[in-house]
């Protein structure tokens, strides 16, 4: 069997763009497992009160899960991974906002409580004297 130039160029060529297209596969991040991750953050936000306190981020969380979803059912690998992602990131987002808001509502309450404190000690003060 005799080989010419032009034949082995194309197999080459042929065998690199094999490797090429496996590699891009390799590198591409399993979706399943960055939309769990997302899941448990999405989880983890409602759970720490962010429909009551950060309902729009919650709301874009789940939008771009629900996307990443769609997308990994489609074998969409790529904008699957990268939703899950970004939904992750929203939903840590949309935790942290609901901890601020709780932490900086039980600050107005312990101020509030300092201040009615100051003026009972106040008027116990000016009822003694």
């Amino acid at each position: 069997m005799k080989f010419e130039l032009p034949d082995l160029i194309k197999g080459a060529t042929l065998g690199v763009v094999t490797l090429g297209a496996l590699g891009a596969c390799a590198s591409t991040p399993v979706p399943g497992e960055k939309i769990a991750v997302a899941e448990a953050s999405l989880h983890r936000a409602e759970q720490a009160g962010a429909p009551q306190l950060a309902p729009v981020e919650l709301a874009t969380a789940r939008d771009k899960l629900a996307r990443a979803q769609k997308a990994a059912a489609d074998h969409d690998a790529l904008p699957a991974t990268q939703l899950a992602e970004q939904a992750n990131v929203d939903a840590e987002l949309a935790e942290a906002t609901a901890v601020a808001q709780k932490s900086h509502q039980t600050a107005t309450q312990f101020d509030a409580s300092m201040q009615a404190l100051r003026q009972e000690a106040m008027r116990s003060t000016q009822a003694a004297q």
